[in-house]
């Protein structure tokens, strides 16, 4: 029977039993005793200073397609110019309260895998191990050409060097796939692949591009093999996370989803909790150990 109090350290006093909410008893009652697959979206990085696409206060966002990134170097230009910006700052960022915890879930047996939509790689920095990165991580960069990869940190140095008057980050503002805004970019020089010299570009996947096959198959594997699926932080507007949850769904698997505000998802899931990530599965996860 899963306990309906929990006790509060307190050095001055005795504990005091506090009442978990209803909702946080009743997902550890779904899904205690399971093996549990995590879908994450932007909503776990906000707690270290990442912002959402949607959540409240988001800005309203066009960004940049893949078939804009290839048609012009103009559009290069503009990309790489807030891109390198979004980066330091992304660079600078730390795992927060909830990647330790999904990492800690993991070590413990609890989680069999995280699959994030994210692309800040805090979930790799916390220490998660099994992990699907299904719209690709920042720190990469890729070659259109010969697909030659490159650590982002020697791209940025290039691009330092290059562009010396570049806008320090504190004055932009990021966006969550780590891109800011610009406004003067015409003489930013982009970077070229050192090996062929064509077009570079961060391994992510774009607006207007497909997540790659062999991730998807990776994605889908940690859900077979999982018993349950809690998805946090992500409102499931982009189809991959859709597809995953639907094949959860399919084999029957008891989903959970912990989200501030309306998911597509909300209909099929065994239970949705409309609340922060962090405070949310920090009441849990005691439950499931």
């Amino acid at each position: 029977m899963v306990p309906l109090v929990s006790s509060v350290p307190d050095e001055s006093a005795e504990a005091v039993p506090t009442a978990l909410p209803p909702e946080v008893v009743q997902a550890a009652e779904i899904l205690a005793g399971k093996r549990i697959v995590m879908l994450t979206g932007a909503g776990v990085s906000t707690d270290s200073g990442i912002p959402d696409y949607r959540g409240e206060g988001a800005p309203v966002r066009n960004p940049m397609t893949f078939d804009q990134f290839l048609a012009s170097e103009s559009f290069r230009k503009r990309y790489w110019a807030g891109s390198h910006l979004g980066w330091r700052m992304f660079d600078a960022a730390r795992p927060n309260a909830t990647h330790l915890l999904l990492a800690e879930l993991e070590e413990a047996g609890v989680v069999n895998g995280v699959v994030t939509q994210n692309v800040d790689g805090l979930h790799t920095r916390a220490g998660t191990r099994h992990l699907v990165d299904l719209h690709g991580s920042m720190d990469r960069v890729v070659c259109l050409r010969c697909g030659q990869f490159y650590a982002r940190s020697d791209i940025a140095q290039r691009i330092a060097d290059d562009n010396p008057g570049v806008t320090e980050p504190e004055l932009v503002r990021m966006a969550p796939d780590g891109d800011a805004a610009v406004a003067e970019y015409e003489s930013f020089v982009v970077p070229a692949c050192t090996v062929c010299g064509g077009v570079l570009k961060p391994d992510v996947v774009f607006f207007g591009e497909f997540v790659p096959t062999e991730k998807f198959a990776e994605a889908s594997a940690m859900v077979s093999a999982a018993e349950a699926m809690v998805i946090a932080g992500s409102s499931l507007v982009v189809n991959s996370g859709i597809r995953l949850l639907e094949q959860a769904r399919r084999r029957r698997l008891p989903i959970v989803i912990v989200n501030r505000g309306v998911t597509k998802g909300d209909g099929r899931a065994a239970l949705k909790i409309d609340g922060g990530v962090a405070e949310t599965l920090t009441a849990l996860a005691p439950l499931l150990r």
